[in-house]
Order: C-alpha cells, then structure tokens, then sequence
C-alpha cells in the first residue's frame, strides 16, 4: 500500500501537468490563416502619422484623444449605405466627445462624481446589447476610453501638460471626422458604391435585438458595481496607479453570459499578458513619440491577431489600453510593479464577477441564451 502510494503521486502530478499544458495549448492555439498583416499595416500607418504630425506641432497632449476617436469609428464602422453609416459614425462621435469632454473635467475632482460617472457610463454600455452586438462592442470602446479620459487630468499634471476638458472633446471630434472623411472619399473614388467596413468579419455585425431580462440586467448592475468599486479605490483613497485595477477589471470581464470558459481564460491570459507588456514598456521607454509609435504596432498588431488566437489579440489590446492610460507619465520600477499589483487585483476581480454571473445563469437557465448573442 506504501508503495502504490508512493508511485501514486508522481504519476498524479504527471496527469496534472498534462492536463495544464493540455489546456494551455488550447487557449493560445494559434489559427495561421487568419492573420492578416494587410489589415494591421492599414491600421498602423495613419496612427503613425498622426503621432508624427502631433509631435512636430507640439500637440502631443491630444494624441490619446484623436487616437480612441479613430479607433472607435473604426470599431463602430457598421458599412453599408453612405447615409446611414456617416450619420451613425457622426452621431457616435458626439457621444464620445461628450464622454471626452466630462472625463477630463470631472476626472481631477471630486472622488463622488468620478465614481458616480463610472458606474453609470459602465452600465449604459452594458446595456447597449440591447441593440445588438455591433453597438455593444462600440459602447464597450467608449466605456474603455471613459476610464481613461477620468485618469489623464491627473496623469497630465505629473507629466505638467496643459488641462483643456474642451479642447480635447473637439481633438476627439477631429479624430472622429477625420474617419467619416476618408470613408466618404473611398466612397466617391469607388463610385458612389460603400467600401466594405475595415474591420468586418472580424468585430461582430450583428445588430439583431437582445431582450433585456433579468439575467443580463443584472450582470450589467454587477459590471457597473465593481467598476464603480475600482474606481472609488483608486479616486476615493488616493491610491496611485489603482485605476488599472479598473481598466483590468473591466477589460476581463466577458460580456455575455453565456461566454464559453476558453473564451474566458484565453480574455484573463490576455490581460495579464497584456499588462506585464505595458509595465515593461512604460519602464523602458520614456518618449512620448516613442511610446505612441508602440501603441500604434500593438494596435495593428491586435487587428491582425483578431482571427488568430483570442487571448494574443486580448493582450495587444490591453497593452494598447495601459499603455494609453500613462502615456503623459511613465515612471519608474516600483511604479510598474504596483500597475501590475493592481492589474492582477483587477484581474481576479474579474473572475469573481464571473463565477457570480454563472451562477446567476443557472438560476435562470431559459433567459441565458439570448445574451449569449453578446459576447
């Protein structure tokens, strides 16, 4: 009995080990036919001009503005008739210089407001499944953009740029024209026929309803609660670099119920992929126009990761996000191993919420089907 128990343990360690590297290649298998390198250069090119025309002007404070707006509109682009598209793609860039304008002016205040606003824009952009999966995924842009627009005033004192809540609303409507511009230019070069949007196929186009029932009404409150949690952390205590323990938290968090576990984990892997890269960077690289130019290949590295594995994509994308978050002020060792600390608090935060939403989803197993048309 001694013996077997003794062999017994090796080989149960054996099987543990395979099953980890099992699930560890299935979340970071790799689909190599679709990459597209075509559609990451046409999304790093303008990116990288932009910041180079910012920099010789000395604008730099309104890069991170311009940026978002284009890659929501980017995002957002629903393609189609020239006239639906343009008044779409106009009207979501209101409401992005709308949220620009009250993150930088609200985002150095009062601890309150901040957390008030969070909650809020978190839980109106969760219930924007209500109108389909396209329009989710581009009020999940606005809500990531949101946070980020709260932390820059404070952000841009420490790196001592000017503060102009105004300023930068109309540097996000400018990004936003700037994308229905060429759209319409592609539009009379082709011939008055609609260009495809950019990134369809890839981010869902779907704009079929989803019912609001109670499972998906509350996951969205539960979002918005932790959001709003993280942020009265970070806000309320005056606790440095704890707003990326917000962004994390939102960033892993699916967005459906019905979301499959390796969907899941390959979204935790990728935040916390995503993370270690951004603190390395923000460590290494201390010129703005340098750390624009990452930005600009880790978003046209995420593109062309979008048809090739969920949790690389993720991780391009979550370094895009950090990175934009303290791109005024990088900092030193200490500085990123607290970001880190807090990402990984996010991250676990995530996986809580989730272990709830599941639960909430075998309560009420007939209404989880339709918010699976979220994810």
């Amino acid at each position: 009995m001694c013996c077997r128990g003794k062999a017994a343990g090796p080989a149960g360690v054996g099987v543990v080990w395979e099953m980890a590297v099992n699930r560890l290649a299935k979340i970071f298998k790799l689909n190599k036919q679709g990459f597209n390198p075509v559609l990451g250069l046409s999304a790093v090119v303008p990116v990288l001009i932009l910041d180079l025309v910012l920099h010789v002007l000395h604008l730099e404070e309104y890069f991170l503005s311009v940026l978002w707006a284009l890659v929501v509109q980017l995002v957002s682009d629903p393609g189609g008739k020239h006239g639906y598209r343009v008044s779409y793609l106009a009207g979501l860039g209101v409401i992005g210089a709308l949220l620009t304008a009250l993150g930088f002016g609200i985002g150095g205040g009062a601890w309150g407001w901040v957390v008030l606003a969070a909650f809020a824009v978190t839980l109106l952009a969760s219930l924007a499944v209500r109108y389909g999966r396209h329009r989710f995924v581009a009020a999940l842009q606005l809500n990531l953009w949101f946070l980020i627009a709260l932390h820059l005033p404070d952000s841009f004192r420490l790196g001592h740029l000017p503060i102009d809540a105004w300023a930068q609303a109309l540097a996000w409507l400018i990004g936003s024209a700037l994308f229905v511009v060429t759209v319409t230019v592609v539009w009379l070069a082709r011939g008055r026929r609609p260009p495809p949007a950019l990134l369809a196929g890839t981010v869902p186009g779907s704009t079929q309803p989803v019912p609001l029932r109670r499972p998906v009404i509350m996951f969205a409150a539960l979002r918005a609660v932790v959001v709003a949690i993280t942020v009265a952390i970070a806000w309320g205590l005056h606790v440095q670099y704890a707003d990326w323990m917000a962004l994390s938290a939102l960033v892993a968090m699916k967005p459906s119920l019905a979301e499959s576990a390796l969907k899941a984990e390959q979204r935790l892997a990728g935040v916390t992929i995503g993370a270690a890269v951004a603190a390395l960077v923000l460590l290494t690289v201390h010129e703005v126009i340098a750390l624009g130019v990452i930005i600009a290949v880790l978003g046209g590295l995420a593109v062309s990761l979008v048809g090739v594995n969920y949790a690389w994509y993720y991780a391009a994308m979550t370094g895009v996000v950090l990175i934009s978050l303290d791109l005024p002020h990088p900092s030193d060792l200490a500085d990123e191993a607290r970001r880190v600390l807090f990402t990984l608090v996010g991250v676990g935060i995530a996986v809580l919420v989730m272990f709830l939403a599941d639960l909430l989803a075998k309560r009420a197993p007939a209404a989880v089907q339709p918010a699976g048309q979220a994810g």
